[in-house]
């Protein structure tokens, strides 16, 4: 592709393609000049890349988002899930469950997503129209089902139960909900703050309903014939049945929810972007990776992370007292200009980043909470979005754009494609 490097819309060097701006899952609001804000909250935001990365690394926060100040609250958990874990526990859990997110050990879930992925768009070749985000749902459940090892249910639904629990941004909060009554804690009505008794026994049946019916399953049938997943390791460190619930909670549905949402939105731009999609689409592997992560960068699943100072902090010239919450805005940190200049807005899979500077900047955390599958995340979203391409599908009806508070970031549905 021949390209006027002095026309305004040129792409930087080395970049073989980019595109105009066009966020389609996230609205930010205006970019301060200032690195660090205070809001209406109290709450410190933080829009600049390094700024946002040094909370991520510093020793001196903890996590303060998805609900992590109500874990210590709920009776008889003994060991925090990892999402909320810090210190050497949370070090020590990472690297015991390293194993099952390298590159090696997705390479060995590949043809289980093949199969997946091959399964869900023959069934759209033979119906002629789907729902993209009923699709991309099946693919990143069963996905994450096989790692953590929920895959002996007593009764189909998995994948209502898991949404159950963040679907429309409910603010469903799992870990408090658990010390509840059913399980061997408080009651119901103390168990979900805010909600009052009602909302806190439907929270409950949701709960009670995945346990009963997908992990007390798993759990037994590891207890007999261990496999080489996250329960069947749980299991050899003697946590309890409440503790695996909450590790399946948290890595189930993290890896669930936010896959499912990316498959959508990296489809919703290729699939208007011919351009892009032909690049993509007859790319070797590592350049169609290149431009997943980049549109991750530019559509980030989660669009704010929190996190608490356990000490007075100085953060982008500004100073943050101890005890105090900081909101970092991942769409500001991920298009900051002093990162990535003028073309910060745009879509180029192939830019030059900074040493350090992983391609989808931030969208996936930083630092010792940074997410565990995000290379799971890219290779099944890579196999199915590769098959659905090759199908020639079109876009029939665009998704519906919304905001879910359970996990600070887009939904995406009623996106229908169907066969061109």
């Amino acid at each position: 592709m021949t390209t006027d490097r002095t026309s305004p819309d040129a792409p930087p060097a080395g970049c073989p393609f980019h595109a105009p701006s066009e966020h389609k899952t996230t609205q930010a609001a205006p970019r301060p000049e200032a690195e660090v804000t205070l809001d209406a909250h109290g709450h410190y935001r933080v829009h600049s890349f390094e700024a946002a990365r040094q909370v991520l690394r510093s020793e001196g926060v903890r996590q303060a988002g998805f609900a992590a100040e109500q874990v210590g609250e709920v009776p008889s958990l003994g060991r925090a899930p990892v999402l909320y874990a810090e210190g050497e526990h949370h070090h020590e859990m990472r690297r015991s469950t390293a194993r099952y997110f390298t590159p090696a050990a997705v390479s060995a879930y590949q043809p289980m997503m093949v199969r997946l992925a091959d399964g869900l768009m023959a069934r759209l070749a033979r119906e002629g129209e789907a729902n993209l985000d009923d699709l991309s749902l099946h693919m990143a459940v069963e996905v994450a089902a096989q790692v953590v090892g929920l895959t002996s249910s007593a009764w189909p639904g998995l994948e209502r139960r898991v949404m159950n629990f963040v679907e429309g941004g409910n603010d469903v909060t799992p870990p408090a909900v658990l010390g509840g009554k059913v399980l061997g804690g408080r009651s119901a009505a103390s168990a979900t703050r805010g909600g009052g008794k009602l909302r806190a026994i439907l929270d409950q049946s949701k709960v009670l309903s995945f346990f009963l019916i997908d992990v007390k399953p798993a759990i037994a049938a590891r207890r007999k014939v261990p496999r080489d997943d996250l329960i069947s390791h749980l299991l050899t460190r003697k946590y309890t049945d409440l503790e695996i619930l909450t590790e399946c909670l948290t890595y189930g549905t993290a890896g669930m929810v936010t896959t499912r949402e990316f498959i959508s939105a990296a489809a919703w731009h290729l699939l208007e972007r011919p351009e892009l999609k032909n690049e993509y689409l007859h790319a070797p592997e590592a350049e169609r990776h290149a431009t997943l992560q980049e549109i991750l960068r530019l559509e980030p699943v989660v669009s704010s992370l929190y996190r608490r100072s356990q000490q007075e902090l100085t953060v982008g010239g500004m100073t943050v007292p101890a005890g105090s919450v900081l909101s970092l805005d991942v769409v500001h940190a991920n298009t900051d200009p002093a990162l990535l200049g003028e073309t910060a807005q745009q879509v180029c899979p192939a830019r030059d980043l900074p040493r350090g500077v992983q391609p989808p900047v931030l969208a996936f955390g930083d630092g010792h909470h940074r997410c565990p599958g995000a290379y799971l995340a890219i290779r099944e979203s890579d196999v199915f979005l590769r098959r659905l391409l090759m199908l020639d599908v079109k876009v029939v009806t665009p998704p519906t754009v919304t905001y879910n508070e359970t996990v600070k970031g887009y939904e995406l549905r009623g996106f229908r494609v169907g066969l061109a």
